[in-house]
């Protein structure tokens, strides 16, 4: 396994178990970052979904 792989791999499992890391790890502390934890404060579920959409998106 590369180098690349793991980190996407380590993105991925934090997306899975905390959405908003997954997301800072991906595009910073921007809008999508402050949503993701809006969502997931709300329900867990939300918060998986947007999470997973930012990182296919970015």
């Amino acid at each position: 396994m590369g180098i690349q792989m793991l980190w996407e791999l380590t993105i991925v499992l934090c997306t899975i178990f905390v959405p908003p890391l997954g997301v800072f790890l991906v595009v910073g502390l921007g809008f999508h970052f402050w949503l993701s934890i809006v969502l997931t404060l709300c329900g867990y579920f939300p918060g998986l979904v947007h999470g997973i959409w930012v990182l296919f998106t970015h």
